[in-house]
């Protein structure tokens, strides 16, 4: 309380005031209060969720006003996996456009060693993928959004269908991840624990585009990021073989240059982009109780 009244320009008593009018409106308790500290209710944290897109939206609205002449010209450039482009963001960029409607989403997607490029050239002002390599990191920060599988992916009916042997893909066309690839090594790994060496007979490519329609055609077997194909499996038009790939659990998250200060624009999308995640967790969890 101590930190808020000193940020505000308060005392404590005001804000303790103020406080407690809102709880008052609200007719719940947001914090509760103890000797270690002030924590907030699960009411509190729900009302935090919602405060927070709000002064999103009052920075980007002061930002225009400040900004008149470049009115409706904000526009972010923002680099995503495969992965992330095909399960995250349509409803990232739904919520987005809502709450900045006069703002332009430039996306791209690719492998990871392109995006991380383009960042570093500051043609991207964000990307969203995995933690790379650490000479790849150089100069660019990674913060944790959420963690993600690579997945062996066939069409319904396949041969393989129902097999838990990893060895058996060696028998057929695997389109498989490029050495540029953020998921190559994890692969790799997993390939190698399960005795299973060099895959001569293989198309390399992380294309969602070429993989969606290519594996639906053919008994190739696909190896890919879990969320390139999580609506095609949700909807049974491909089948996860059920090979224990939590080996390959890895995380996914924001990447910017050390060096680069965040713009209002950029905030807005890292609410909205929070604000998916929140509400994905929640859904999660509700279906698993």
């Amino acid at each position: 309380m101590k930190d808020a009244a000193e940020k505000l320009f308060l005392t404590q008593p005001a804000i303790s005031k103020t406080l407690k009018e809102l709880e008052g409106i609200l007719d719940t308790t947001l914090m509760l209060r103890s000797r270690a500290g002030v924590t907030l209710t699960q009411q509190g944290e729900l009302f935090l969720h919602f405060a927070q897109n709000s002064l999103a939206s009052l920075e980007l609205g002061m930002s225009r006003l400040e900004a008149s002449e470049t009115l409706g010209a904000e526009r972010l450039n923002v680099g995503v996996l495969p992965s992330v482009a095909a399960s995250l963001m349509p409803d990232v960029i739904t919520e987005f456009s809502a709450l900045a409607p006069h703002a332009t989403l430039r996306i791209s997607d690719g492998p990871h060693g392109f995006l991380t490029e383009r960042l570093r050239l500051g043609e991207l002002d964000i990307v969203i993928g995995r933690l790379g390599d650490p000479d790849m990191m150089q100069g660019l920060t990674f913060t944790q959004l959420y963690t993600e599988n690579v997945e062996f992916v066939v069409r319904k009916g396949h041969p393989l269908s129902g097999s838990t042997d990893v060895q058996s893909i060696t028998n057929y066309l695997v389109l498989y991840p490029p050495p540029a690839a953020a998921i190559t090594a994890l692969v790799k790994t997993f390939l190698a624990a399960n005795n299973v060496g060099e895959i001569p007979n293989r198309v390399e490519s992380v294309s969602g585009a070429l993989g969606r329609v290519f594996i639906r055609r053919s008994d190739a077997v696909w190896i890919i990021s879990g969320g390139v194909v999580a609506n095609e499996i949700e909807e049974g038009l491909l089948e996860r073989l059920p090979f224990d790939t939590s080996p390959t659990r890895g995380p996914v998250g924001l990447l910017t240059r050390s060096d680069a200060t965040e713009l209002p624009i950029q905030h807005v999308f890292l609410t909205t982009l929070r604000s998916v995640l929140a509400h994905r967790q929640k859904d999660s969890a509700s279906v698993e109780r």
